[in-house]
């Protein structure tokens, strides 16, 4: 097999997830989960589902899989767990056990195999986790991944689902990995510019998360396969509430813009424009940007001003990039509003 790993895949990263529009069409058709003990199902798309043990005790449990984004196969690896890693943290939880999740083409190139599965075992160890084993299976195109189960204190749950008016919003990685990974893919991406969006990718989520610690925190999810519009589509109609989006305070990548405007666009770019843009008031020249398929991407908070001060004393790297308002407010029937 050749060293390329993004020549191997149609879609990398999470750019490679299936249609939110799709997705969303058949969840509408399920029963809803109904059990004293569930405290997060399926629901409002929150980051990980949540289920009460005891009085001071919840399971915090995802599944996170996906196509090579990058060439390096021990790096793919880690970035693999990274993503899969942030959904406990964006649940306010701290993860604890890990499955590993492989789809390989056969027998050839162990050499590659090893060191994917050697990248992610490094980041599951960073993040004090443990891999207690794992499925396989053979087909064509590589994904790998993991599902991790975490612990939380019932009472401290966050969800996609607490928003509030007056509330301001923090992302804490910047926006255009799915660009970069396409300019990388396409074989035109400058190695500084992998290099920036790979360094994020690897960073895990655990230092945001924890810089959180004592505030008063309203609302959490994590920018991954749908976008910064996407899951903000999910935290405005969980909330109740339309947010605020300021697309020039957006943190990017540099030369996202610049792939952007040459074209190097995901396939999930503009699945994600097709599910979300009815629900969008306003536009911005980024708008590409703002529904680009994020890998590992970053959190996006909502929290009362003075707390988003305090937070962004403890973590500097994070950025104002909106604010939330009442759904009545202005443009009732968008719960995104760009400005």
């Amino acid at each position: 097999m050749p060293t390329r790993l993004t020549a191997q895949v149609k879609a990398g990263g999470c750019a490679s997830k299936l249609s939110p529009k799709i997705l969303d069409r058949v969840l509408a058709r399920l029963p809803r989960v109904s059990h004293p003990q569930v405290l997060v199902g399926f629901e409002t798309a929150d980051d990980a589902g949540v289920y009460r043990i005891s009085r001071d005790l919840a399971l915090v449990q995802t599944i996170d899989f996906f196509t090579p984004m990058v060439d390096d196969p021990y790096t793919f690896g880690g970035i693999a767990a990274a993503n899969a890693l942030s959904d406990v943290w964006a649940m306010g939880g701290k993860p604890m056990t890990a499955l590993s999740v492989l789809v390989w083409p056969g027998p050839e190139d162990l050499e590659t195999l090893e060191q994917i599965l050697l990248g992610g075992a490094s980041k599951i160890a960073e993040a004090e986790c443990v891999i207690l084993g794992g499925h396989s299976v053979t087909d064509p195109e590589i994904k790998f991944g993991y599902a991790i189960t975490g612990t939380v204190h019932p009472d401290r749950v966050w969800t996609n689902a607490g928003a509030k008016p007056g509330d301001v919003l923090v992302l804490t990685k910047r926006i255009g990995t799915g660009v970069i990974s396409t300019a990388l893919k396409r074989g035109v991406a400058q190695a500084r510019h992998v290099e920036a969006a790979t360094e994020s990718m690897l960073m895990l989520n655990r230092r945001a998360a924890e810089a959180l610690a004592g505030l008063e925190v309203h609302s959490v999810t994590d920018v991954t396969g749908f976008g910064l519009l996407g899951h903000s589509r999910e935290m405005a109609m969980a909330s109740g509430v339309t947010l605020v989006i300021e697309a020039e305070a957006v943190p990017l990548f540099e030369g996202a813009v610049d792939y952007a405007r040459a074209g190097t666009i995901p396939g999930g770019t503009h699945n994600n424009r097709d599910f979300v843009a009815s629900c969008v008031a306003g536009d911005s020249p980024l708008s590409d940007l703002l529904y680009d398929p994020q890998t590992s991407g970053g959190l996006l908070i909502s929290l009362p001003p003075a707390d988003a001060s305090a937070f962004l004393e403890r973590f500097p790297t994070g950025h104002l990039i909106g604010r939330v308002i009442d759904r009545g407010a202005e443009r009732r029937e968008k719960p995104i509003l760009i400005q």
